[in-house]
């Protein structure tokens, strides 16, 4: 006799939980939480206790780029619920991390934590205060919210990222990182370039815990050159 999760589901014979329809769940809930509960990550982040399955991405990242090897000053942004926070502060315990979201997080030891828009006017200042100096280090795990048209939500999230990039060129020290969540196909030419200009280092990068079904890709660029003017 089959068991049933306390979650509406029910394992099948291989152990994948099926999610047992619903009355008032589309059929895209339906997907989406039988996704989760059969997510080998998901139940790993639970066990390790991160907020996120994004944590692990972050982890991979990390291995095979060493971003936080000599990281003191981070920038978390797009932070929400903290997985990526926790993950800075786990390698690099004295650290100093300003997180910024505009959803709600719970504090995280050891972070400075800002609840607002990190497209507002104020947000830059806001960061660099809590900081307290230039960055080695600034992430962005933002996406914009999907409308379901493609080019529409590929130029959405790609202006966060513009914005991210300008941030950062702003804010890091010299030899500093930049990684931001772009879509498939990764970062405009445009933007490319400018990191190239701005970088030694630029590459795209799908790490394993992205889902594979995801459009999901990562812009990782190492060895800031400096705000000033770079040569052509």
């Amino acid at each position: 006799m089959s068991k049933t999760s306390s979650s509406g589901g029910r394992r099948g014979a291989a152990g994948t939980v099926r999610v047992k329809t619903a009355r008032g769940r589309s059929n895209s809930s339906t997907r989406w939480l039988q996704r989760q509960l059969n997510d080998p990550y998901v139940k790993e982040a639970k066990a390790q206790g991160y907020r996120s399955r994004a944590a692990f991405k972050l982890k991979e990242l990390d291995e095979k780029f060493g971003l936080l090897k000599q990281a003191s000053r981070v920038v978390d942004l797009g932070a929400a619920p903290g997985g990526w926070t926790q993950v800075v502060l786990e390698r690099r315990p004295k650290a100093r991390v300003a997180a910024i979201d505009l959803l709600d997080m719970d504090p995280i030891e050891g972070a400075e934590i800002l609840t607002m828009d990190f497209m507002a006017d104020e947000a830059p200042d806001a960061l660099m205060q809590a900081l307290g100096g230039p960055a080695d280090l600034v992430l962005s795990d933002m996406a914009a919210n999907t409308i379901g048209h493609k080019q529409t939500d590929h130029l959405r999230t790609m202006a966060l990222v513009e914005t991210a990039m300008d941030f950062a060129v702003d804010a890091l020290a010299p030899g500093g990182a930049f990684v931001a969540k772009v879509l498939a196909g990764g970062a405009d030419s445009a933007l490319v370039s400018e990191l190239k200009r701005r970088f030694t280092s630029v590459k795209h990068v799908k790490p394993p815990a992205s889902r594979k079904g995801s459009s999901e890709w990562y812009v990782v660029a190492q060895g800031f050159k400096g705000a000033g003017p770079v040569p052509e």
